[in-house]
């Protein structure tokens, strides 16, 4: 039986794999049909994303303003007894020309094996908005 710490490293080896490019299909896998997804600040990917379409459409907003350069370094899990684990992981990729660094914390709700919410809380709110500024080719994400 998956833990909700295996939930968690299979939810970010398959985003890696999506962020370089992959199908996605596993990544969609681990997430339950009426996922909640929450994003902080004032910038091209914040905003609340609710169920599988536009949560994969924000998976791909954010591989695509990246160029497939995302990358996920997991640093830290923390488990307890109930259904919720943070994970403190590190994220890089080339925005706007130039190679990009930020770290933040993943507070995820994990039900029968699979990522039911996530709220995204950046370590430095301020500078994850700079990162992730809109553009001129911005625009809101919206599911397919």
């Amino acid at each position: 039986m998956m833990s909700p710490r295996d939930c968690i490293e299979s939810l970010h080896l398959a985003q890696r794999d999506f962020y370089t490019g992959g199908s996605g299909e596993r990544l969609r896998e681990l997430l339950t049909e009426d996922i909640v997804w929450t994003i902080p600040g004032r910038n091209a990917i914040a905003g609340r994303y609710e169920g599988i379409a536009q949560v994969m459409a924000y998976f791909e907003r954010r591989r695509e303003l990246a160029s497939r350069t995302f990358q996920m370094h997991t640093r830290e899990i923390l488990t307890g007894d109930g259904d919720h684990v943070a994970a403190l992981t590190d994220g890089r990729a080339t925005l706007g020309g130039a190679e990009r660094r930020w770290s933040t914390v993943g507070l995820y709700r994990v039900r029968e094996r699979r990522i039911a919410a996530c709220w995204l809380l950046p370590l430095d709110g301020d500078e994850f908005d700079r990162i992730w500024a809109f553009t001129d080719r911005d625009a809101p994400v919206t599911p397919r």
